[in-house]
């Protein structure tokens, strides 16, 4: 039993939810405003006909670091999703906030003979491991095989083996990269946000680690 029946505009007791007696905008709307920031996997593909497809996901993981897999979330059955299963293969390119209006600009839902690279005004640059091309604008890739898919709700996990990686070395810095150089682009619920701050558990925070 839900302690509210919608969400309300201000709360007067903690709010206790049964998610299945919202509706899903305003369940959508609360998941995703607890869990982020979520990092945004940009998305190259080819169809089985080589057309090209670029698409942002932001339910998006890594899953092991030996070998190195990551996860996206397709809600729904889109291009991406489709072309993936064609081929056995994707590239994750990481938008950096210099590329915020490309990306998206390639959320938009078009026809897939469309060409996300052409609408966004981006590079494609031939891959190492996979068909699929990189964006070359973006500082960083991971070319992906595909290992599984699982339908998990509205949604279809899939879950790619990291074959290549590639790194710009503006955003490398003392062995590693530098995150603040990086600074990638994240969701805040419906919005867009970035990193503003990193620490450790013995340094003080900043009041406001997050903006958007």
């Amino acid at each position: 039993m839900s302690s509210h029946a919608a969400p309300p505009a201000r709360l007067g007791q903690p709010l206790e939810l049964d998610p299945g007696e919202w509706t899903r905008a305003a369940v959508y709307d609360l998941v995703t405003a607890l869990v982020l920031p979520r990092p945004v996997a940009w998305v190259s593909t080819v169809s089985a006909g080589g057309a090209r497809n670029l698409a942002p996901h932001s339910y998006f993981t890594l899953v092991s670091d030996h070998p190195a897999h990551v996860a996206f979330s397709s809600i729904g059955v889109k291009d991406t999703l489709r072309n993936i299963r064609a081929t056995g293969e994707f590239v994750v390119n990481f938008a950096g906030q210099h590329l915020l209006a490309a990306l998206d600009k390639t959320a938009a839902d078009v026809p897939p003979e469309h060409d996300e690279f052409t609408l966004a005004g981006l590079t494609p640059e031939p891959s190492h491991r996979v068909r699929p091309p990189r964006v070359a604008e973006a500082r960083a890739h991971f070319e992906c095989v595909l290992r599984t898919v699982l339908p998990v709700g509205n949604g279809n996990l899939v879950i790619g083996e990291v074959v290549h990686v590639h790194v710009c070395p503006s955003i490398w810095a003392g062995g590693r990269v530098d995150t603040a150089v990086f600074d990638p682009v994240v969701r805040l619920s419906r919005r867009y946000g970035v990193l503003a701050k990193e620490f450790t558990a013995e340094e003080e925070p900043s009041p406001h680690v997050l903006t958007s």
